[in-house]
């Protein structure tokens, strides 16, 4: 089992990974959100006193003949954290009027394995005025068309999500399953089923950019086909595609065809032309209609869309990470990223960016991010954690700084694709030359690897 480590991320003990939410043993984690010291041997950060969690969401509700997802119980995240119904825009929280982003994503492989014509969609939503889009006086349009990398298309979603106004996301493509984490992915250009790890873009990346904004101002609108692991998967487990509590998806997924032409996005093209027609209707309507219109070519497909909110019950003191945790070892790893970046948006606004509550929340989402076999983002947020706490002028022998970068390292050995582990090993090496840990050595095999 190994020697138990300081406070860390999740609940495990070992030199590797040490735990993170609701450790055992070590050092104590740090400072409560309540406002009060965690002791020694503690567990790690309790939730926001008298917060109350969102509102447990609900699935998708199904049309009449079609197999909707099955309700299922969200995870208690901090108070205000419950998205609105739909409304006839984004929900604008100031009040004021403000610049909205659309994103335009379409995406299919490249030759036999495309079965969606994806970008064939864009020409009709470039030609909605990009305020429409957004419903706000004034947008941005992003528009990615056929990318080939997953990291150039997470940089653009990550700088898309970092502004204040409404976020509209449109999505097209295709969905593959990853045999080995049994995870769902969106192929692009470069994606063949041998290379799908590395060359597709995870869903669970989805929901840990989208899932930080503020609830009510994030719309998807996605039209997939899926093919047959992940449309088993979908009959098995409807919330598979959960973006979690904030953002509400629209979206309508198909069987994949087994022979003949490739799919057209009819159903994210009959929201352009609605667009287009001048009408400004609710998204639920949007969704309606154009479930209706895209129906005869694909009678079977499963319909998407965001239930009614409940009222949030009072959970007083309640702690998130045990939620947490099982939604995540549960293979929810959407849901668990997005709750767990919602208790870190809330440590960010009580406590500020330079505070060890929301370092801990860092530390938690790089434990989700191992949890859901994604070692490179698990690098990223522990490097960025490290770096937090030296910030805080913590000591390099301080065990939560030690901590986190023996973390970043094991996770960065990890890593398979050798062009994101070179971007993310310059960072490390420089981390390890300032914390060089207690492992002798370690600096010096890191280098080493660096230059294989």
């Amino acid at each position: 089992m190994g020697t138990t480590g300081p406070t860390g991320a999740i609940g495990f003990t070992g030199d590797a990974e040490r735990a993170a939410i609701g450790g055992t043993g070590g050092t104590g984690g740090p400072t409560a959100a309540t406002g009060t010291a965690g002791p020694a041997g503690t567990t790690g950060v309790a939730g926001p006193a008298g917060a109350t969690g969102p509102a447990a969401t609900t699935g998708v509700d199904g049309p009449a003949g079609a197999t909707g997802p099955a309700a299922t119980t969200g995870v208690d995240g901090p108070a205000g954290t419950t998205g609105p119904a739909a409304t006839t825009g984004p929900t604008n929280p100031t009040g004021l009027a403000t610049t909205g982003t659309a994103v335009l994503l379409a995406a299919a492989p490249a030759g036999r394995g495309r079965v969606m014509d994806a970008a064939s969609v864009l020409p009709a939503l470039a030609a909605v005025p990009p305020g429409v889009l957004t419903g706000t006086p004034t947008a941005t349009v992003v528009e990615l068309a056929d990318p080939l990398d997953p990291q150039t298309v997470l940089t653009r979603l990550r700088a898309a999500a970092a502004g204040p106004g409404p976020l509209v996301l449109c999505l097209a493509g295709q969905l593959h399953l990853d045999r080995r984490q049994q995870l769902p992915h969106l192929a692009l250009a470069r994606t063949t089923p041998a290379t799908l790890r590395y060359t597709a873009l995870p869903w669970h990346w989805l929901a840990g950019e989208l899932g930080v904004r503020a609830p009510g101002t994030t719309t998807v609108v996605a039209d997939l086909v899926a093919d047959p692991a992940v449309w088993e998967r979908l009959r098995t487990t409807p919330d598979l595609l959960h973006l979690g509590p904030g953002p509400l998806l629209y979206g309508r997924v198909a069987p994949a065809p087994r022979r003949g032409e490739p799919m057209t996005p009819g159903y994210l093209r009959s929201w352009a032309e609605l667009w287009r027609s001048g009408a400004r209707l609710p998204h639920a309507t949007l969704h309606a209609e154009a479930a209706a219109h895209a129906a005869a070519t694909a009678p079977e497909a499963l319909l998407l869309a965001p239930a009614p909110a409940p009222a949030p019950a009072p959970l007083p003191e309640q702690d998130p990470h045990p939620a947490i945790l099982a939604a995540a070892m549960a293979g929810r790893h959407g849901e668990a990223a997005s709750v767990a970046a919602a208790w870190e948006r809330e440590a960010l606004r009580r406590h500020g960016p330079r505070s060890g509550e929301a370092i801990h929340w860092t530390e938690v989402r790089a434990d989700l991010a191992r949890l859901a076999g994604d070692p490179a983002r698990s690098c990223e947020l522990w490097v960025s954690a490290a770096e937090a706490r030296l910030a805080l002028r913590q000591p390099t022998d301080d065990p939560d700084v030690e901590g986190a970068v023996d973390r970043a390292h094991h996770q960065w050995e990890q890593i398979g694709d050798r062009e994101r582990a070179r971007a993310l090993g310059a960072p490390l090496v420089a981390l390890r030359q300032r914390v060089p840990g207690r492992r002798p050595g370690a600096l010096a095999a890191l280098t080493r690897r660096m230059a294989d």
